[in-house]
């Protein structure tokens, strides 16, 4: 049996929640106590002991955070150019490059300390038999949870992302189920037509929870050369420029998670406790910072600062009691806006 998904206050402190912290952002994810809402994202903390070299940041400050994506086999990523800096934003294509999956769970670890946080592996593949291959050993180790990486390439159909389409999507997160009883979080790409019926059939398939979005894909050309920057020439689009179209995901995929009781992790150019509050208020339980700790690795505990003030001065217990409570004047249909 699989942890059943919740969101709620934390009945008890358990072993990350000896951390100091505001009481009030205490709460329970999956059936794991997070000391915070806070989560710091796959991909920009690397192995979960990056930032802990910086004075003043701690591990403890976060609910959870998601290790660098990890693959069957060892994979040496992308060729340069792999980030450039966008208006508001960040372009990446980093291509994966982690040193698999049995050296991440043999030697690195072994050295995190579970005492600080939640530590949650992010599960990738090009097959559906790497993602159960990786799965499967992430579910032998202390790991606390896993995050569905569905935007990796299915090399068998193409090429084409397997989170793009609900019925690859679907497949990959009930082949990871059958490999694990530890909480499955699947993260839901915004490159593609219905991200409501993706999350359905995520949630048909046996998921725990939802992370939304990931990065939305573009490009940069350098106008000299007239050549892509980015080596791979399309990459990853995060930071505060997404920020508008992550909302209306959060929001989107809320009404169908609702009903099943499946939690979301909302992300996407989070750099400020307002920032979190509209994520929690459209439909998130945990919010998730990334691209705001590369020019502020400090962010996390303004951002946690910042939800204990609203909090207070909103007369409100519990940060779960902001979740889904978007007041939107009346029922109504999601429509496209012109003029």
């Amino acid at each position: 049996m699989h942890a059943m998904p919740s969101a709620k206050p934390a009945a008890a402190p358990g072993a990350p929640d000896a951390a100091p912290g505001d009481p009030a952002l205490r709460f329970e994810f999956c059936g794991l106590n997070f000391a915070s809402p806070v989560v710091l994202l796959s991909g920009c903390v690397g192995f979960g002991e990056e930032y802990t070299r910086i004075e003043g940041f701690s591990n403890r400050d976060a609910g959870a955070i998601v290790l660098k994506g990890t693959t069957g086999k060892p994979r040496l990523g992308n060729p340069p150019h792999r980030v450039y800096e966008t208006a508001a934003g960040m372009l990446n294509a980093i291509g994966l490059q982690n040193p698999g999956v049995e050296r991440v769970v043999a030697e690195i670890l072994p050295q995190l300390d579970f005492s600080e946080t939640r530590f949650i592996a992010n599960v990738c593949g090009s097959t559906l038999e790497e993602y159960v291959e990786v799965t499967r050993r992430f579910d032998q180790s202390p790991i606390d949870a896993m995050e569905i990486n569905i935007s990796c390439p299915n090399v068998r159909e193409g090429g084409v992302a397997f989170g793009n389409y609900p019925h690859m999507s679907a497949q990959v997160v009930a082949a990871c189920r059958q490999a694990t009883g530890k909480p499955l979080i699947t993260k839901l790409s915004p490159n593609q037509t219905d991200i409501r019926e993706n999350a359905r059939r995520c949630i048909e398939a046996g998921t725990d929870a939802l992370a939304v979005i990931n990065t939305v894909m573009g490009m940069a050309i350098d106008v000299t050369t007239r050549r892509p920057v980015i080596g791979n020439v399309q990459g990853g689009l995060s930071g505060p420029a997404i920020k508008p179209i992550a909302l209306l995901k959060v929001h989107q995929v809320y009404e169908v998670a609702r009903p099943h009781k499946i939690p979301i992790i909302g992300q996407g150019g989070i750099v400020s406790a307002t920032d979190a509050l509209e994520f929690l208020i459209a439909g998130a339980s945990a919010v998730g910072i990334g691209t705001a700790l590369f020019y502020d690795p400090m962010a996390v505990k303004k951002i946690n600062d910042g939800l204990g003030e609203y909090l207070r001065a909103q007369g409100l217990a519990n940060v779960t009691q902001l979740v889904g409570s978007l007041r939107t004047g009346r029922e109504m249909e999601d429509c496209a806006v012109s003029g």
